[in-house]
């Protein structure tokens, strides 16, 4: 079943003043930006609106095909279709080998426990994790809680430029080491990591990488295999869709993954990795985003043609190239406008540094607790968000406290460069 929002980009309002990107066609696609109007939204990496292409097709499956799967039924039938789809659908975004890499579930963090649980009863001589002082909790603490398991651990800490050099992981992997655990980019900080260049020094020492794509996803094009990693987890909610979540693992390695599974689920991916049932109307919703950023793929590249012959891929490359040009702006206006408010920021603040980060910035204002700073925003309608960002390791490494952290202002490429002043302005009034 197909959503019935197919024309989610206006061609008209691409010939406009904004044609190098069409912002006013991208967010005429998202219905939350109007409501209420005048209402800045800067928390994307908490998680990101939706279209109306999937607010569609979540109301389509709920209203047409609201069953379980797995019957002989036209309804039933057309849930199996519609999980199909939407696997072969991730398996694009990601760059798989084969949809049946993929398998669906509640968020990312489910994921890395699962495959934690699963990596911890595999423990013999290959012991040791590698996890990093820069991560989100779900992917630090998940892995510590296998020291029961006998794991070991050892540190891959962040440089004081902000960001994970893989040469400092070289000497924390050796004969022993299981796994090497980081994220693509800092759910605090947006640091992108070069996590192709960590999968060469994992591999070389016959270790595993394992990704967290959770806050790199709605910025930049995954690519598994380019990347070279074993495992990726990524939370649809953050990138378009609804709350959900997806895991990408290399077909071997699931196939050798001891799950919780009934006695009549076949021993395989992706059936071994998605124990229960699955919310099927938000895996429909995450198919719809992907679609979404096809769409845009297209008309940015001239081939939105009804017979489409660039492929699935190709349209979301072009997608992509274009949402991290706009989003770089964005950010070089971000930076600025922070350091012209006298704002500490921490990471990549550099702007010649600025295709080493997402559009994720945290800061803190001189005399100004990060609540107080919030909460003003708020009262001018303008919503981000302060404490430690589910990072309270990386929060001690820059010198803050867990109890208070710092502000997050975090964009996605439906907001402006208007906004982003809007903001600004915001914050001068404070300083002031």
């Amino acid at each position: 079943m197909q959503s019935k929002s197919q024309n989610v980009l206006n061609p008209e309002v691409l010939s406009g003043p904004n044609a190098n990107f069409p912002i006013e066609a991208v967010r005429a696609a998202f219905p939350a930006l109007k409501r209420p109007p005048g209402f800045i939204f800067l928390d994307n990496a908490a998680g990101a609106q939706a279209p109306q292409i999937v607010l569609d097709a979540v109301t389509d499956h709920l209203l047409e095909c609201n069953v379980q799967r797995g019957g002989r039924y036209p309804k039933s039938r057309e849930v199996d279709a519609t999980i199909l789809r939407a696997r072969q659908s991730v398996a694009d975004l990601v760059n798989a080998r084969d949809a049946s890499e993929i398998a669906f579930g509640m968020n990312a963090t489910s994921f890395i426990r699962l495959v934690s649980l699963a990596i911890g009863q595999t423990l013999a001589k290959r012991n040791e994790i590698v996890v990093t002082d820069i991560d989100h909790e779900a992917n630090v603490a998940t892995w510590l809680a296998l020291e029961r398991n006998g794991a070991k651990f050892a540190w891959w800490k962040m440089r004081d430029d902000g960001n994970l050099h893989a040469e400092d992981l070289i000497p924390l992997v050796s004969s022993t080491t299981r796994l090497v655990a980081c994220t693509l980019a800092s759910n605090a900080i947006g640091s992108i990591v070069d996590v192709a260049a960590a999968a060469r020094v994992a591999h070389a020492a016959g270790a595993e990488l394992f990704l967290d794509a959770v806050q790199y996803a709605p910025h930049g094009l995954i690519d598994v295999q380019a990347f070279d990693c074993d495992y990726l987890v990524c939370s649809g909610y953050k990138v378009f869709a609804p709350h959900m979540g997806f895991l990408w693992g290399r077909r071997e390695l699931l196939q050798g993954l001891p799950t919780f599974r009934e006695d009549f689920i076949p021993d395989e991916p992706p059936g071994k990795i998605e124990a229960g049932t699955f919310i099927y109307e938000n895996v429909a919703g995450m198919d719809a985003a992907i679609r979404c950023l096809e769409n845009l793929g297209r008309s940015l590249s001239g081939n939105d043609a009804p017979e489409k012959s660039e492929s699935r891929r190709v349209a979301l490359q072009h997608a992509f190239k274009a949402i991290r040009s706009y989003e770089e702006s964005l950010s070089l206006e971000m930076l600025q406008l922070l350091k012209d408010c006298g704002a500490v920021i921490y990471g990549v603040a550099d702007k010649k540094r600025i295709s080493e980060r997402v559009p994720t910035l945290c800061f803190n204002l001189p005399n100004m607790s990060p609540a107080k700073v919030t909460e003003e925003l708020a009262k001018q309608n303008i919503g981000v968000r302060d404490g430690h960002m589910y990072s309270p390791r990386l929060m001690k490494r820059l010198g803050l406290t867990q109890e208070s952290g710092a502000v997050r202002a975090s964009l996605v490429h439906y907001n402006t460069v208007e906004e982003v002043r809007r903001f600004g302005s915001a914050l001068a009034q404070m300083h002031d």
